[in-house]
């Protein structure tokens, strides 16, 4: 059957009435992906409603509920009855919160929000179990946070020095690609630091003209943050580590070979080990890497162009892997790669191969689609996770024409 052909009767149907410009209908709830036989479920009832950042984390420390973004505001997703509700209401007008992540000791989301009157952007947290909001501390102007450690006591974010050249205007341009390219080339100052959530006092980690950005916590370390060298990836050493007192600044991956990129990382559920995608060369060799940073012991799992993914994510226990495909503009240029995929990884075990940390441990991906994607506008990622339980992959995809969270089933019924 074409792989076009991905869904039941009533979801072509939906597609069919938004190509031929009639009013988006609701999608189904639940259907068998034709292509795969695998069970999809939309999760959530409000169109434009998203899931978080592939790495960011979504679900309560109990696993039964999961956070995510609609125009409402931030909702909670109750993961046994799949019942949603709004946690957070949006503001008036486009004063909407903006979720950074779940809490990994609370039961509880942290957000940014702005007072309309005094323009003041404070950190919040909001209970999932009582609903209440609480404020923490104001950020001072012209900072940004984008994680909370692993005990909730700090956000961590960037600056531009106030005393920073300001950066010259640039040439308005619609290619991701060429605004990387001016970002990297204008060496404009950047600070990276924390802020305490409970006395609001702000520590200096870094001063670096490198373009810093994807910082992300470990989620068992408190002191622990990762963050990335950005802008095109061939030309940055990209993933890091730094102590939250501003020691053991520490690169993760170097680069060894020309076109050679590491990026969209992710911490395992350990706390310990950074995975990411592995090109080597650019758009030729793909692999998913990881490093355990206590051990220095390497691991990268290969895998062909069309199983390739933009963002990939993993079971506490890496049994499973998840991928969210890509279309043959990303940078794999695959031919058919549109599709949720499940990876099973499988080490290359070899008699008498070394075990030292300076050695990457081989090994590949067996792969199986999940869901269709074909219907996908790839310019809104996907952004896959797994469910607490491991039983689904979670994602958002505009196939519908707004956004959705579905969630298909590892296994087929």
């Amino acid at each position: 059957m074409s792989r076009n052909v991905s869904f039941g009767i009533m979801a072509l149907a939906l597609v069919a009435r938004v190509a031929s410009g009639a009013e988006p209908a609701v999608p189904p709830t639940t259907w068998i992906d034709k292509d795969t036989g695998h069970r999809v479920w939309r999760l959530t009832p409000e169109p434009g409603s998203s899931s978080l950042y592939f790495n960011y984390n979504a679900f309560t420390p109990d696993g039964k509920s999961m956070v995510y973004n609609s125009p409402a505001g931030i909702h909670a997703l109750d993961m046994a009855s799949r019942k949603t509700r709004l946690l957070v209401p949006a503001g008036p007008g486009r004063n909407r919160p903006h979720t950074i992540s779940v809490g990994q000791k609370t039961n509880s989301v942290f957000y940014l929000k702005t007072d309309s009157e005094t323009k003041i952007t404070s950190i919040y947290s909001a209970s999932f179990d009582t609903g209440v909001e609480k404020k923490l501390v104001e950020l001072p102007a012209g900072k940004r946070v984008d994680s909370i450690n692993a005990d909730e006591t700090l956000a961590a974010g960037t600056f531009e020095p106030v005393s920073a050249t300001p950066r010259p205007p640039q040439p308005k341009t619609n290619s991701k690609g060429a605004m990387m390219e001016q970002r990297l080339a204008s060496r404009t100052p950047l600070v990276l630091f924390t802020i305490n959530l409970q006395t609001g006092k702000v520590t200096e980690l870094l001063q670096s003209r490198d373009w810093v950005n994807h910082l992300l916590f470990s989620p068992t370390d408190p002191t622990l943050l990762m963050y990335c060298h950005e802008g095109p990836w061939q030309k940055v050493d990209r993933i890091w580590t730094i102590r939250t007192d501003g020691s053991q600044n520490t690169l993760v991956h170097k680069r060894t070979m020309a076109m050679e990129i590491a990026g969209h990382e992710w911490w395992g559920k350990d706390g310990k080990t950074i995975w990411y995608d592995w090109q080597y060369p650019k758009g030729v060799v793909f692999y998913v890497a990881g490093v355990n940073i206590d051990a220095g012991k390497r691991t990268a799992y290969s895998l062909q162009r069309n199983e390739w993914s933009i963002h990939y994510n993993a079971t506490s226990d890496l049994a499973l892997f998840a991928g969210d495909g890509g279309d043959p503009g990303q940078v794999a240029k695959a031919p058919d790669g549109q599709w949720i995929q499940l990876f099973r990884p499988q080490k290359v075990m070899v008699p008498g191969a070394t075990d030292e940390p300076g050695y990457v441990q081989g090994g590949v991906f067996k792969s199986e689609r999940l869901v269709n994607m074909a219907k996908h506008d790839y310019r809104l990622e996907p952004n896959v996770r797994f469910s607490p339980d491991n039983k689904m992959v979670i994602f958002r995809t505009n196939m519908f024409g707004p956004s959705y969270v579905l969630g298909v089933g590892v296994d087929r019924e």
